[in-house]
């Protein structure tokens, strides 16, 4: 490949990632508005689970959860059938990501939120999977059908299943009240902590 190949490669990657994101706006419907509430309204923690690239989806979702006023917490699938469901209690809502939504060690967990009386909110392509009937509530992300190389390697469709994530992050920092002065609350470290730091000071 010259090096104008490789540029023109790249920069096909953003097209088509930025696309598939764009296009999650004609996906948002009554769904979205259910899963924002029933996160809003979960008296324990969110508990976030995926395998494989929608483990690393899954850890992010809540990590960015966490930091936008939503107690948040990772929980890994695999280790569920080794004691970690135990963890999961009815007040919890568990957010299972799961593209085809036939992921065993997912649908374990899912089903074993379900038998504790968690609420259980599916992020999928596919409602009538096994993972979308367990589930209390489907959020459908449909990623664009040529953003993923081979339609295998997951880039662009967990940056897309990200940016639905992130839509709902915002929208409950929003519904929350969440201020800027709360989140320095948990972030008093790195480059983000001096800057709340440093405005702090100035507004005094």
């Amino acid at each position: 490949m010259s090096p104008d190949t490789i540029l023109e490669a790249a920069r096909s990657v953003f097209e088509k990632e930025s696309s598939s994101i764009a296009a999650l706006s004609d996906q948002l419907n009554q769904q979205f508005v259910d899963v924002a509430y029933a996160l809003l309204n979960c008296r324990g923690h969110v508990l976030v689970t995926g395998s494989g690239t929608s483990h690393a989806v899954a850890a992010r979702t809540a990590h960015l959860l966490t930091c936008c006023g939503t107690p948040a917490l990772f929980i890994h699938p695999g280790d569920s059938q080794h004691g970690l469901a135990g963890a999961v209690t009815a007040n919890d809502v568990l957010i299972a990501i799961s593209k085809g939504g036939e992921t065993v060690e997912v649908n374990y967990l899912a089903e074993y939120a379900k038998t504790r009386g968690a609420v259980v909110i599916a992020f999928s392509e596919k409602p009538d999977s096994t993972l979308g009937r367990i589930s209390d509530h489907v959020l459908e992300i449909h990623p664009a059908p040529d953003v993923d190389p081979y339609g295998m390697i997951a880039t662009g469709s967990s940056i897309t299943v990200c940016g639905m994530a992130d839509a709902l992050c915002v929208v409950l920092l929003a519904l929350r009240g969440y201020t800027q002065e709360a989140f320095g609350q948990t972030h008093p470290g790195g480059a983000v902590g001096r800057a709340l730091a440093a405005q702090g000071k100035d507004n005094r």
